[in-house]
Parts: C-alpha cells; sequence; structure tokens
C-alpha cells in the first residue's frame, strides 16, 4: 500500500490466560478512513488502545510513520490524536479550560483550543463547566482535543454514542476534512450503516480475529449480502 502510515505485525495481547487479540496484521495508508467493527468484547477498544501506546502488545509490533512507542515514544505520542469512549473531566472545569489545558500539553496556543471548540460546535459553550455537559457535549469536547494537533493519525472509540442526527452527520464531515487533509481516520462503531457511509475500509472483528476487512462494495460482492450490517451477520453465522 503506497504511503503507508500504520502498520500492526502479528500483535496478541493476553491477559493471563485469555487471548485478547490473536495474530493482529493491519496496515494503513494515510487519508484513509477505516471503520473497526464487531460485537461487545470483539477487541475494537483493545486494539485502538495498543495502537494509541496506553496498552502494550503482549507479542508483535505497531509502527506509526516507522516509528515505534517503546523507541520514540514521544514522537510516536505526537502522530496521534485519541478519543476514548469515555473519560472522567476534572470536576468544576469548563470546556475551554479543559482544551486550553490539552492544548499546552501539545505545545499550541489557547487560540487553537476555542477553534478546536468551534469546529465541534461548542464555541458557544467554551465558558460552561464540563460537569453541566450531556453525554453528546462530552463526546463533542474529547473529538475536539484528538483534533486539536491535526495529527496524522485519528483514533476514535465509538465516537458517536450520545450525538444527535444533527451532529452524527457534522461528525462525518469532520472526518472527511480530516482524511481530504491526508490524516488517517480509524474508529469504532456498533452502527454499521455510519461505517459503510463513511469509510473506505470495514474491519470485521470477532473473538480479537479478523474476519473480513473490505470497502462496503467488496464485502457486498464477497459476502453477498446487502450493506455491511446484513454482511456482518451472515458473517459470524457462517464462521
Amino acid at each position: 500500500m503506497a504511503d503507508m502510515l500504520l502498520r500492526i505485525a502479528d500483535v496478541t495481547k493476553r491477559i493471563g490466560r485469555q487471548t485478547i487479540i490473536g495474530g493482529l496484521d493491519l496496515e494503513a495508508g494515510r487519508g484513509q478512513v477505516i471503520a473497526l467493527c464487531g460485537g461487545n468484547g470483539a477487541g475494537k477498544s483493545t486494539i485502538l488502545r495498543m495502537i494509541a501506546g496506553i496498552l502494550h502488545p503482549t507479542s508483535g509490533t505497531i509502527s506509526i510513520d516507522g516509528l515505534a512507542w517503546a523507541k520514540q515514544r514521544r514522537r510516536y505520542a505526537a502522530q496521534v490524536g485519541y478519543m476514548p469512549d469515555d473519560y472522567r473531566f476534572g470536576a468544576g472545569l469548563t470546556a475551554l479550560e479543559t482544551m486550553t489545558f490539552w492544548a499546552k500539553l501539545k505545545g499550541l496556543p489557547r487560540g487553537r483550543a476555542e477553534e478546536a471548540l468551534r469546529e465541534v460546535g461548542l464555541g458557544e459553550t467554551g465558558r460552561k463547566p464540563v460537569s453541566s455537559f450531556s453525554k453528546g457535549m462530552r463526546q463533542r469536547v474529547m473529538l475536539a482535543q484528538a483534533l486539536l494537533a491535526h495529527p496524522p493519525l485519528l483514533l476514535m472509540d465509538e465516537p458517536t454514542n450520545g450525538l444527535d442526527p444533527y451532529w452524527l452527520s457534522t461528525f462525518g464531515e469532520l472526518v472527511q476534512r480530516a482524511a481530504a487533509r491526508g490524516q488517517t481516520v480509524f474508529f469504532s462503531t456498533h452502527q454499521l450503516q455510519l461505517a459503510e457511509r463513511l469509510a473506505g475500509r470495514i474491519v470485521f472483528l470477532e473473538g480479537g480475529e479478523i474476519r473480513y476487512d473490505g470497502s462496503g462494495e467488496q464485502i457486498r460482492a464477497g459476502l453477498g449480502a446487502d450493506g455491511a450490517e446484513a454482511a456482518f451477520a451472515d458473517l459470524l453465522f457462517n464462521i
């Protein structure tokens, strides 16, 4: 694949005697949008956390633009914008204070923090405490921090949980703009119709292993199913 950004080679993750991820191989080029799909416990969050450097593989290697977390930790981390599926915000902090803190960590000016909040539709609410926000608004704050430094790789774990239909549409626009800038977007989701609409590649996981990796068109051609949701059901029933 031309202009490769992310390489995952024979990665496993075991906790005690339980294998969470088994022998994972995956590559992603710049500007790709990849949706990671699968049921609860399939390994989606574990994979994203390993790529982000929060968890470490039991074996195998992960590199971003040729950088390995163990050897080039600071440079590796600078390549990644990570949006977790949940986050506990500091008590009493406003959205702008929270974003300014993250911006300083990344060596960015306060103006960029304000701009990122505007990008996710929170420019008018930045001075309100995050503790007063709805689930969807807190998700947007986390999306803003992932977008802050325009990192080469965006990792988002269930980013659309709690978003209303309008912001689901806006999320899609933000993803498309990021990809147009050459950023690679890698997100997990249970919403298979969203995955099919936004992602050039859909990776189906089951039991910590890749069961299928391809475009929506390839899924329909290869599995003979009508759309990603039906394809995933067919795939699981035929394993």
